[in-house]
Parts: structure tokens; C-alpha cells; sequence
């Protein structure tokens, strides 16, 4: 039988779906977290937007949703699937390697941050549980948000993804407790028993029925078979805590973990992660859908205080755990500020809480509100991060504990980046003296450990290029990938040291020339030497005789840098080709 456009189940899911294929490409674009696009058309097409004009427009129907309870389902359908993808990215051996950030600093900041969130509710008069609730609620980061900001190789996106992994991994019991204390499915004991009972059980059948079950799929090389068993395990474990009467996104949570446990969880996340940004999208829309713009207006200052208190109360709490911890300031001031916002979880633990009974719908609604406004402003709280990052390090002097000689600094290498490292290497090969000079504070920490001799400092102040003591060193270097600040720092110097040996580093051919203009000895054009170099290895794989490739790789380097000279209107030759030519005998 054809199912028409005024079905309304049939209706609701294509506006959904239809939202989340326009949100996604289009926020992709101009480089913006879906998560705001997301909010925003659930305001926009829900029964608070849009929705309530279709008994004026009856054409908007078959673009909006105009009841409240017809988007109830995919919630539901939208967390029980995020829970799921959480749980695939967490595994005992993840945990395991990462157990002292996480369960050190990561449990620090959740149960400081909840508490002190609960105890400024208990204190405007909030009953205990309804501070616990919304504490632990509110504590919780967006895993969704923060990690793409962040990342998780910078020093605050390793802070970062160790505090959200703990509240990933918290979830379970927080939901597991606050559905006990509310006495769903019995009192409290009863809960408790069939609970663990029921997890336990998962997690048993899991271990000795999943691998089997995902080998039979292995062997018919079927990826339908993949994603109708692991949705069967998603379906069977929500079942199982639900009877328990504990929530069904436990159960989703448990089913990602047992999989991400088999050898066959990469093909599970593979075969699933369509699945993680829609599920993402249709939670996120609902969301949206469930704001009334009206409330929002009249209330306003509510709302706004209510979330600058919890992003203060955050802010404080993760930057004095994190200075108590020894991260730089720079580093703490941002990874407090980028975690300081509620999370798409907040929003699940609020809805948990409510149906236990211990906060009131009314209050839910408001909070659910306050969480949608603090993930909307959540990119803008980690620029802000970034803002405030920068300054506090600019201000900070890191003690130089290295010492320049006497008869000088040897050869200097501005810019510790990988091109800096590489020429510390081959001046450390050849037993050269060398200092480097980096103005990223994490490089610098990075290469001390290592054992490069590196001093943290910006070169565009030219009281630091003054105690590098140029006028005594045997060369300098410039690696930094800003052309504008290499040709400006080069005139500098060569003012100042007229016969300085100056090699640097040029973006391209027309780079190149324009440092010869402002006074370097040598350019390298990068772009150059790595053609030439790609040109010699396949020439020398083509079976082409090594003496004649090096000599035609020569030759065509001399012919590029004549064009780069007659480009910059000089007829000298290099420095450094003239020092070459009189070593040799």
C-alpha cells in the first residue's frame, strides 16, 4: 500500500531527515558545527516555530512538525543510537592506557564540577535531589562539540578528551543511580539487584555470544549482516535494562562497549558511522523542536543567568584543577572555558532524572533550555579559550635555561617546526653549535625533552633578536612558514650584521626572489626541492643510471636558481655556493 504525504509519521520523518541532509553539507561549508544548524532548525520547523501556523498555511504541514508528541520517537531513536556510538569508542584497553587523566583529573572535574553546581541549587533552595540530578547534569561537556574543536593530539585536546572520556564512561552509573533513587520499576533495593543483575548479564552473554555471532557475519562477507546484528545487540541489551527498570540508552551505552571489546568493532564503527551524525542530527533537531522562541524572549535573562553561572561555576572549578595539576596557564584557560558548556547528555541525564521524579518537568524544561543556549555558544566559548590563551601566554616568560656562549651562539635556527628540527639534526650530525628559537611554548617543551637546545621567544620583538647575540654567530637560519615576517626579520639583520651567512626557507620561486631582494645569502625554495627530489626518485626507479640523474638534478637546480636570481635583479652568487667552491680543492 503507497503511504501518502499525510501520514503523519511518514510526514515527520521526511522534514527530520530531510533537515539533517540540508544541515550538515550546509554548515560543512562555511566550516560551523552542525550541532547550531541542528538547534536552529528544530526551533524553526517545530511545533513552536513554524508548526503553529499550519492551521493559517496549511501548506507548511509537509515542512514542519506541529505536534509536540509525534517527535517523542525519534528522541528516543536519536539517543538510544548516540549512547551506542559513545559506548563503541570506549574499550578496557582505551581506558586502561589513559587511566590516570582519566580517572584522575577526568573524575576530578566531573564530581568537583557537579558539586559545586549542586550545592549553588541546594542553596537557592533546590531539594538535595534535585541539586544531584541537575549537578551531575550540568557538569557534563559535549563529546560531540569539543573534540572536533579540540582535537585530541594538543595539550588541550589530550585534557580535554580524558575528561570526556570519564563522563562517557560516567554515564552509566549516573543514569543507572539517579533511575534507582527515583524507584523506577520497584523501590530502590529491587532497582538496585535487577539492575546489576541485568548489566552482568550483558555483559556475560555479550563475551561469549558476540564473537561468535560477528564471525558468522565475517564469513558471509555481508556488511547488512554486520549492521542488522549489531542493531539486534543495541535492541536486545536496551530490552534487558529496561525490564531491569533501569533506562534503555543504558543498554545502548553497554552494547557499544561489549562490541568495541571484539576484534570486530572497526568494522562495526565503519559500518555505523552514517548512522552517529544522523542520530546526532535527530536528538539535536528534537531538541530544537521542543524551544519555544516566545519562552525564550520573555525569559531571557533567566536563561542567560542561569548559563553564565554554570559556565562560571565550570570555568573555575577545571582551571583550579588544572593548575593544582601543573598545566601551563594558557593551557588551562582554554580547556576550562571549552569544557565549560552543557552537553547533548546533559540533556539525556535531565530527562533520566525528571521521569525518576527528581526534578519537576517544569524545571527540566527550563534546564533543557539553558543546555540548548550553552551548546549553541559552545564554538564561541572556545575561541574565546583560544583569545585568552594567547594573551596569558604572551605574558609568561619561560626561564631560559640555556646560556649562550661566550664566543657566541654558533649558528642560530629561527622556527622549531619540522624543518627546524631537521637542520638541528644535521648541525647536531656534524658537531655544529646551534641555538633554536620557537614561539610555540608546546614545541619548545617537546624539544627540550628531546634534547634539542630551543628558547622560547618571538622574534618580532627585537629586543629577543638582540640577545641572540648575532653579530658573533656563524649563520643564521629562518624556517618560519610566515613569508611576511622572513623577508621583515632578513632586512632587519642584515642591517644590522652586514656579513651574516642568511639561509632561508621560501615558500616558492617568487618567495624566493624576494628574500634575495631583502638580503639573504641563500633561499631554498621548498616547493622546488621537493619536485626535484620526487623528479630523482622516479627516474632513479625508471632504471635511469644514478651518475646522470645527479647531475641533471644538479644542473636543473643551478638553471632555477639563476631564473630565482635574475628575478630578483641580483648577479652575485650565493654565499654559501662561494664558501662551497672554496673548500673544495
Amino acid at each position: 500500500m503507497a503511504i501518502g504525504l499525510d501520514n503523519k509519521g511518514f510526514s515527520d520523518a521526511l522534514v527530520i531527515l530531510g533537515a539533517a541532509g540540508i544541515v550538515i553539507p550546509a554548515f560543512a561549508r562555511f566550516k560551523v558545527s552542525p550541532v547550531i544548524g541542528f538547534i536552529l532548525v528544530g526551533m524553526l520547523v517545530g511545533p513552536a516555530g513554524l508548526g503553529a501556523l499550519v492551521g493559517q498555511h496549511p501548506w507548511l504541514y509537509h515542512i514542519t512538525i506541529s505536534d509536540p508528541h509525534a517527535i517523542e520517537p525519534f528522541a528516543e531513536f536519536g539517543i538510544t543510537l548516540l549512547l551506542f556510538s559513545i559506548g563503541l569508542e570506549l574499550s578496557l584497553k582505551r581506558l586502561w592506557s589513559m587511566r590516570g587523566a582519566v580517572f584522575g583529573i577526568g573524575a576530578a572535574e566531573l564530581l568537583g564540577c557537579a558539586a559545586v553546581i549542586g550545592v549553588a541549587l541546594l542553596v537557592t533552595g533546590n531539594p538535595w535531589g534535585a541539586g544531584l540530578g541537575l549537578g551531575l547534569a550540568l557538569a557534563l561537556s559535549s563529546t560531540a562539540l569539543v573534540l572536533p574543536i579540540a582535537g585530541t593530539t594538543s595539550p588541550v585536546g589530550r585534557i580535554a578528551f580524558a575528561m570526556l572520556l570519564f563522563e562517557d564512561l560516567a554515564l552509566v552509573p549516573i543514569i543507572f543511580g539517579l533511575g534507582a533513587m527515583g524507584g523506577r520499576g520497584g523501590n530502590i533495593v529491587s532497582v538496585l539487584i535487577w539492575g546489576a543483575v541485568a548489566i552482568a548479564a550483558i555483559f556475560l552473554v555479550g563475551r561469549f555470544v558476540l564473537p561468535r555471532l560477528f564471525a558468522q557475519a565475517a564469513r558471509t562477507k555481508s556488511p547488512e549482516l554486520f549492521l542488522a546484528i549489531s542493531l539486534l545487540v543495541v535492541i536486545v541489551a536496551s530490552l534487558a535494562t529496561t525490564a531491569a527498570g533501569l533506562s534503555p540508552i543504558v543498554g545502548a551505552l553497554l552494547a557499544g562497549v561489549l562490541i568495541a571489546e571484539t576484534e570486530y568493532h572497526s568494522e562495526v564503527e565503519v559500518i555505523t558511522a552514517p548512522f552517529k551524525g544522523l542520530a546526532l542530527g535527530v536528538f539535536l533537531i528534537t531538541v530544537g523542536m521542543s524551544l519555544s522562541l516566545d519562552t525564550l524572549i520573555d525569559h531571557w535573562g533567566d536563561f542567560v543567568l542561569a548559563l553564565l553561572g554554570v559556565v562560571a561555576a565550570k570555568s573555575i572549578v577545571t582551571f583550579a584543577l588544572l593548575k593544582l595539576s601543573k598545566a601551563r596557564n594558557g593551557v588551562a584557560a582554554e580547556t576550562s572555558l571549552v569544557m565549560s558548556s552543557p552537553s547533548e547528555t546533559t540533556l539525556i541525564v535531565l530527562g533520566t532524572a525528571a521521569g525518576a521524579g527528581l526534578i519537576a518537568q517544569q524545571d527540566a524544561a527550563f534546564w533543557q533550555t539553558v543546555t540548548a543556549l550553552g551548546l549553541t555558544v559552545t564554538p564561541a566559548l572556545a575561541e574565546m579559550g583560544r583569545l585568552v590563551a594567547r594573551r596569558l601566554e604572551a605574558r609568561e616568560r619561560l626561564t631560559p635555561d640555556l646560556q649562550l656562549a661566550e664566543e657566541g651562539p654558533g649558528t642560530v635556527v629561527i622556527g622549531f617546526g619540522r624543518v627546524g628540527r631537521m637542520v638541528a639534526d644535521m648541525l647536531r650530525e656534524h658537531n655544529q653549535p646551534y641555538i633554536a628559537v620557537e614561539a610555540d611554548i608546546d614545541a619548545v617543551s617537546a624539544a627540550r625533552r628531546d634534547g634539542y637546545s630551543v628558547l622560547f621567544g618571538d622574534v618580532s620583538r627585537s629586543e629577543l633578536v638582540d640577545r641572540l647575540n648575532l653579530g658573533r654567530a656563524k649563520a643564521l637560519v629562518l624556517t618560519m612558514d610566515d613569508p611576511v615576517l622572513t623577508a621583515h626579520l632578513t632586512k632587519r639583520v642584515r642591517g644590522w650584521v652586514p656579513g651574516l651567512t642568511i639561509v632561508a626557507r621560501a615558500r616558492d620561486a617568487s618567495h624566493a626572489a624576494e628574500l634575495y631582494r631583502a638580503g639573504v645569502t641563500d633561499a631554498v625554495p621548498e616547493t622546488l626541492e621537493s619536485s626535484l627530489q620526487l623528479s630523482e626518485a622516479v627516474l632513479v626507479e625508471l632504471g635511469v643510471a644514478m651518475g646522470p640523474v645527479i647531475a641533471s638534478i644538479h644542473e636543473k637546480r643551478d638553471e632555477l636558481r639563476k631564473s630565482i636570481k635574475e628575478e630578483a635583479g641580483i648577479d652575485r652568487e650565493p654565499r654559501l655556493r662561494r664558501a662551497r667552491k672554496a673548500e673544495m680543492p
